[in-house]
């Protein structure tokens, strides 16, 4: 049985996508990229204070999906360069990929980066583009934890609901 690793989900085309990579020899996390081009706008867009509706962040597919056993998780973390050069950010600083997220009915399991752009320009983020890093983690419950025994019936933002 596979323990950890990427697919591509089923609306790309295996040619299309390139399955996260580490970028250097001693990298934590797999760079993950924009399936698509996709506009990022800013939060500066009418040149006063921004808004709430500015802030809301747009999610940026990105064509994988990602298998782990049921006591890891997946992080989306920033890139360092990011925020620096392209005004990037995570809005809720990392991203959580539960085990249960993979293959689940409503969009198979396609990883969404959430992003603002705290820039005042808008932000063209081209097909290929390393937009974050997935790092796989390990995470405890308590001792006392009641085994809940609801399924993932949704994707993204579907528990709680």
């Amino acid at each position: 049985m596979k323990k950890r690793g990427f697919e591509i989900v089923s609306r790309y085309d295996k040619q299309q996508i390139q399955l996260p990579q580490r970028q250097t020899q001693f990298a934590a996390g797999y760079d993950l990229q924009a399936a698509e081009d996709f506009l990022v706008p800013s939060i500066w867009r009418s040149g006063a204070l921004p808004t709430p509706a500015a802030l809301k962040p747009v999610l940026v597919p990105t064509g994988i999906k990602v298998f782990l056993p049921s006591d890891e998780v997946l992080l989306l973390v920033s890139r360092s360069s990011g925020p620096l050069k392209r005004g990037l950010v995570i809005p809720n600083s990392v991203g959580v990929i539960d085990a249960d997220y993979y293959n689940n009915p409503n969009n198979e399991g396609e990883i969404f980066v959430q992003m603002l752009n705290f820039f005042s320009q808008d932000y063209w983020i081209h097909k290929g583009e390393r937009i974050c890093q997935g790092i796989f983690t390990k995470y405890l419950i308590t001792t006392d934890d009641v085994q809940n025994t609801i399924k993932r019936n949704g994707g993204f933002g579907s528990s709680g609901k």
